[in-house]
């Protein structure tokens, strides 16, 4: 951490745009300004449309932690197993179909799309109410890919949150939240990894890294349970500076907007104003982000 970063935050002004859920994650934007989000207690996947509208998609699907909008409609979402759900249920639950599932997962989490629309996701297979670093995790990475079959790219993870890739998409970054940092790295043409890292974890000495997204000059920006801030690293995990939220549990974050300078923060229940719960706040850190590919599997 640069020498008085501590305890300097950008001094933006949050817009509070959306209060009374539980567990807000996911965020997602849209080519039309909408956002997208899941309620992991509420079991909801909901979309605000620009006018502030907000929508419930999907009701009733336990453990929502990633989202992922497909070309063709509909989307990707996470949960006791990854599924899709198709056009046609939008507005209506039903039609989902199951994409990746595995024995002895308690729940698949956040996921991001590759510039060729596979789906990057994460397995939980550990005690989430204990995040204490394991010797050896029990988690794994997989990737969904174009026709429909999986790919087990690698294990070892605790608590799977944010995934994210750098502008060029050469690079993977994966939160591991009991490792308090990100799992790196490299990734090819043919989406083969290599050259496996941790950075970041001086950034997380107190709090917990959770959802995650990267601006156009590919610095990593991830949202802090326990920490009450969204930190902005540089890519090798170096903090650069740090956004202050208005609630203990930030849980994740997404670039949208016309320009993609709008930034998306996302909570849990806000222990500041119980009454608000949780919560989506809006501001502009100057920076951009860019659109996340559409999912393009099954």
């Amino acid at each position: 951490m640069p020498p008085g970063l501590r305890g300097r935050t950008m001094g933006l002004e949050l817009e509070l745009i959306a209060s009374g859920y539980g567990l807000v994650e996911g965020p997602r934007t849209d080519a039309d300004g909408a956002l997208w989000f899941t309620d992991i207690r509420g079991g909801t996947v909901n979309r605000r449309d620009p006018d502030g509208t907000i929508e419930i998609v999907l009701s009733d699907r336990p453990n929502i932690g990633g989202l992922a909008l497909h070309a063709d409609g509909g989307l990707i979402m996470s949960g006791p197993t990854v599924a899709r759900l198709h056009p046609a249920a939008e507005g209506r639950d039903g039609n989902v179909e199951v994409l990746l599932e595995r024995d002895g997962v308690k729940s698949f989490n956040d996921l991001h799309t590759d510039a060729a629309g596979r789906v990057y996701v994460g397995a939980i297979r550990a005690d989430i109410s204990d995040l204490r670093a394991e010797p050896d995790p029990p988690g794994e990475a997989y990737r969904i890919e174009l026709d429909g079959s999986v790919t087990e790219l690698y294990g070892g993870v605790g608590v799977s949150n944010g995934i994210g890739f750098s502008t060029d998409g050469a690079t993977l970054y994966h939160v591991d939240s009991t490792s308090r940092g990100l799992w790196v790295h490299d990734v090819d043409a043919a989406g083969n990894l290599s050259n496996r890292r941790h950075i970041g974890k001086a950034a997380f000495e107190r709090g917990i890294p959770d959802g995650m997204c990267v601006d156009s000059d590919s610095n990593l920006w991830v949202a802090h349970v326990g920490g009450r801030r969204v930190v902005k690293l540089d890519r090798n995990g170096d903090q650069l500076d740090e956004i202050a939220v208005p609630a203990s549990w930030v849980t994740s974050c997404a670039f949208g907007g016309a320009d993609y300078g709008d930034l998306y923060i996302v909570s849990a229940d806000n222990r500041d104003d119980e009454s608000l719960g949780g919560c989506i706040w809006r501001c502009r850190p100057g920076v951009t982000g860019h659109p996340t590919p559409l999912a393009r599997v099954g």
